[in-house]
């Protein structure tokens, strides 16, 4: 096998490969995707931080500031000690099909790698616009497809008391 990574096959792959290559392929990896020489003649240490560093390169091609937002929040932990929330982000990964049933009929909707999403054979931008389109009402996307929960305000039981002082 060639250690070649210029038009790789996919990520998954790369690293059931591992185990295979002889070890001196093992360390021609290493020198191209970590940088210098092995630290370890540990042949798993090896493959593991191998198989990450194509899994870090990969997500860093799908979302380029995973990885420094994952920093910030680990500096952030180191300097306070406690770990700051994150924002909730409802949106799917690219590939992900949404399904749901709206009065007897079956909505299929797929998240694209663009951030918008593909109903029907025609693009949209946000999935609250296809709720619209699938109920004829305005909708959160989010809420509709079961990406994110109702609002406690609406799940909460009330606690406002009838008659009394």
């Amino acid at each position: 096998m060639s250690t070649s990574l210029s038009t790789p096959p996919s990520v998954a792959a790369q690293i059931a490969r591992l185990p295979e290559l002889p070890m001196a392929e093992i360390r021609a990896l290493w020198q191209k995707l970590v940088g210098g020489d092995t630290p370890t003649h540990n042949r798993q240490f090896l493959e593991r931080r191998i198989a990450y560093r194509l899994q870090e390169l990969e997500f860093r091609k799908v979302d380029a500031n995973l990885l420094d937002r994952n920093q910030r929040r680990i500096e952030s932990l180191v300097e306070t000690g406690r770990v700051k929330k994150r924002d909730r982000d409802y949106r799917p990964a690219a590939g992900t099909v949404l399904v749901r049933e709206y009065k007897g009929v079956e909505h299929r909707v797929i998240a694209t790698a663009d951030g918008h999403y593909d109903f029907e054979g025609r693009m949209y931008p946000s999935l609250s616009m296809i709720a619209r389109e699938i109920t004829g009402m305005r909708w959160s996307g989010p809420l509709f497809f079961g990406l994110r929960p109702p609002s406690n305000a609406k799940t909460k039981p009330s606690t406002k008391t009838r008659g009394g002082r």
